[in-house]
């Protein structure tokens, strides 16, 4: 069927919010709680043997930790008001909360009376977390690319020995009295070269299941070779029900709230570099208000937990790498992993199924996801600037004392046991290493001038003014498609007196142009929907924008508008790529719109973007870019904006 394409295209449906058909929502969703599993029952399972719990207490934490993680995920992923980030994350129970924990169940003397100290203080410290979470989301200037990035790196690699340690079954040794069984090892391998050769070899629908694939077979070949049981299937009953406060009323100390309350605060950065991970793979920008709402699912979500049995919540990182490896994007997939866990959690039969998953095909699957979480941290830190050498300070030392504590995490024992929720995770140490070197290198005291370093940093108003025609050409000329006539006629209006005088200058030069030098600046720009090159800024600028992320349909269909908005008015499609928010599917509506637009029309609305554009690239150029939003900011921030 023909597209009437100058009324206007039909607007699409971003990938995060697309609904799929029941059947691949609930393969995809299953895939999600398959690999998701071992990770959720892990932590229940250390804290009933730390306070020396029944078997019966155990498998009620369990299932209990399943409902709770189903409800968890839907909150964070569907939403309503201002709770839910409404990304394909997936929630779970926090590993920074487990040393923790212990300690509160233990002073409160263990069993089920520690439950209780545990309990009253998670229920808290989420409250707590739901109140906090719109002022921490207001410290996002303190979590740039060089810290972000470095948090997605440390989580992905601090993960991977939770990979290896299933792959070896849970040893801890490698010496030869107690070997590590070469079958394990091939389970794991095997399982991960099959997810790399159905990745490889097939598209569609097969190849976003391609971890599912490697789970579902490496199982069944365990299963056949004896390596696998689901002996306590027979053993579990067929329905199951989490009431709340099952152990009783909880119980509420000082010191354990407050040990909570700085776990909940540790993991808000967690979840800041996971939202921040998956913003980059489904090409959504990240503002404080979705950092607010994510946080506000944590708190909702543990608040929740402790009345459910359970315990404190946040995004796992685990199901970021396997949306990174599938590129299945859509939120609602979460969701039908969350109304499987609920029904897992409520079917102790069904989870007792999906337990029998041995840990070496689990190791195996894990190994792809995890590494695939630290690709995204790569590709975050991709966009810093390692010429400034404070970045590599943060980004080396941070990334080094989270491997310190990953490889050696008995150092923990030498601080007290206050000190050791900091030092017992590479992940919290890594991260707030990051954010504490941020801070002194690039907010506290004064900030070092990186002007001097050729082709990077920012230059001050005194350098504009001493610039040659050549230097000034070479600094201000890539705002404006590197066409001459605007630098040298800007220039001729020094010298400044501000930084606003010398973005008037630049605005006044773009819009004085003839026809010819209008058309030899319109023709600067390349088409949207093509692949970027060393010369192209305008689709770098869109590529770190998000269209590096999007499908192939959608970056054709650009293309498609692209040239024949060309054919149609002579120049290509321009449209600043920070002002666009990565929304291309408003960007295809708009321009096919647009096709009916008078020449005239579209040409000053081209000026006009460009003059956006050459905005962006200014303000980080120029040092004190905007002196009355900088002065105005600080008063804008006091009142809450």
């Amino acid at each position: 069927m023909s597209v009437d394409r100058t009324a206007g295209a039909p607007s699409r449906v971003h990938p995060v919010d697309e609904v799929l058909s029941p059947a691949r929502l609930a393969t995809y969703g299953l895939q999600h709680v398959l690999a998701f599993y071992a990770g959720a029952v892990l932590v229940p399972i250390l804290v009933a043997n730390a306070l020396d719990l029944s078997t019966e207490q155990l498998v009620h934490l369990i299932n209990a930790d399943l409902f709770t993680c189903g409800i968890a995920s839907i909150i964070q992923s569907v939403g309503f008001w201002k709770v839910g980030v409404r990304l394909p994350l997936l929630q779970g129970v926090t590993f920074t909360a487990v040393s923790p924990m212990i300690a509160i169940g233990l002073a409160a003397s263990g069993g089920t009376q520690g439950l209780l100290a545990i309990y009253g203080s998670v229920i808290v410290a989420g409250i707590f977390t739901f109140l906090a979470a719109p002022f921490f989301a207001k410290l996002l200037r303190f979590f740039p690319p060089v810290v972000t990035g470095s948090v997605i790196l440390i989580i992905g690699i601090a993960l991977l020995p939770v990979a290896a340690n299933d792959i070896v079954d849970g040893r801890s040794t490698l010496a030869l009295q107690d070997p590590v069984s070469l079958r394990n090892i091939g389970y794991a391998m095997g399982t991960l070269l099959l997810i790399v050769a159905v990745q490889r070899i097939f598209r569609g629908f097969l190849g976003t299941v391609a971890v599912l694939v490697g789970l579902v077979v490496g199982t069944l070949v365990a299963w056949i070779l004896g390596d696998a049981t689901f002996s306590g299937v027979g053993g579990a009953g067929w329905v199951g029900y989490t009431a709340p406060f099952y152990f009783g009323v909880p119980s509420f100390s000082a010191t354990a709230i407050l040990s909570m309350v700085v776990v909940m605060l540790i993991t808000a950065v967690e979840t800041t570099g996971d939202v921040h991970a998956t913003g980059e793979i489904v090409a959504k920008r990240i503002r404080p208000s979705d950092i607010a709402a994510a946080l506000r699912a944590d708190g909702l979500a543990t608040t929740i937990g402790g009345i459910l049995n359970s315990f404190p919540y946040t995004c796992f990182a685990e199901n970021v790498g396997l949306v990174r490896l599938t590129q299945v994007k859509s939120r609602w997939v979460v969701a039908s992993a969350g109304v499987i866990m609920i029904v897992l959690g409520s079917i102790p039969k069904a989870a007792a199924v999906v337990a029998g998953i041995p840990h070496p095909v689990l190791g195996g699957a894990a190994l792809a996801m995890f590494a695939a979480v630290a690709v995204v941290g790569i590709q975050t830190l991709a966009k810093v600037d390692f010429d400034d050498h404070r970045n590599v300070i943060i980004v080396g030392t941070s990334v080094g004392l989270a491997m310190l504590v990953t490889a050696q995490p008995f150092i923990a024992n030498a601080f007290p046991s206050w000190a050791q929720i900091l030092f017992g995770s590479g992940i919290t140490l890594g991260a707030i290493a990051a954010i504490l070197l941020n801070a002194v290198f690039h907010h506290l005291g004064s900030v070092p001038s990186v002007a001097g370093r050729p082709g990077a940093g920012l230059v001050t108003l005194d350098q504009v003014n001493a610039m040659d025609p050549v230097e000034f050409d070479v600094r201000f000329g890539p705002l404006v498609g590197d066409t001459p006539w605007i630098a040298r006629r800007a220039r001729e209006r020094r010298p400044f007196a501000d930084t606003l005088a010398l973005r008037s200058a630049l605005h006044d030069a773009l819009l004085s142009g003839s026809d010819a030098e209008e058309d030899e600046l319109l023709g600067s720009f390349a088409d949207l929907g093509t692949e970027p090159d060393e010369g192209s800024a305008y689709l770098r600028d869109h590529d770190e924008a998000g269209l590096a992320g999007i499908d192939a349909e959608l970056r054709a269909d650009l293309h498609e508008l692209a040239v024949a908005y060309r054919a149609r008015f002579g120049f290509p499609l321009i449209v600043s790529a920070r002002d666009a928010e990565a929304r291309y599917e408003r960007v295809l509506e708009t321009g096919w719109g647009r096709m009916a637009n008078s020449p005239g029309v579209e040409r000053t609305s081209a000026l006009l973007e460009i003059a956006k554009i050459a905005n962006h690239r200014f303000d980080e150029l120029v040092a004190d870019a905007n002196p009355i939003a900088s002065a105005r900011m600080p008063r804008f921030e006091q009142a809450g904006g």
